[in-house]
């Protein structure tokens, strides 16, 4: 495993709203992406309260039955308290779960794939990436 996927990447991909989202999962493969417990519960929100929460549902199934999911776990709240700290000190919080996702990613070693780097930007030592952008050469 390489890549945790942030919520914003998942529902980019459950949309096709961009297709280089799909593209790098599928060079990819699923052995190298995983979700955090963390994201699997934004989602799980943001189907029951959307216009068509079965739909929606059906869709997340597929998703968690090709994408492992990892659970919050022990380590993952250690870096969330360094996390936490760090940016409230340089008054520079981001939102609740965000800082939850940064440290889950930040636990296991592996580079956060968001849409919102500017914000997760301020979390020292994150490794980030954005996938509706093309690759570098």
């Amino acid at each position: 495993m390489r890549y945790l996927l942030d919520t914003n990447v998942c529902v980019d991909y459950l949309t096709g709203r961009y297709p280089s989202v799909a593209a790098r999962l599928r060079t990819l493969g699923p052995a190298m992406v995983c979700l955090s417990s963390v994201v699997v519960a934004e989602l799980r929100y943001g189907a029951d309260k959307s216009a068509q929460p079965r739909r929606n549902h059906r869709m997340l199934d597929a998703l968690t039955a090709e994408i492992s999911c990892r659970a919050f776990d022990s380590a993952a709240a250690v870096s969330y308290g360094r996390v936490r700290t760090d940016l409230e000190r340089r008054g520079r919080p981001i939102g609740p779960n965000d800082m939850l996702i940064a440290a889950h990613a930040m636990s296991l070693g592996l580079v956060l794939v968001t849409n919102n780097v500017r914000e997760f930007g301020r979390i020292d030592r994150l490794n980030l990436e954005d996938w509706r952008e093309a690759p570098e050469s």
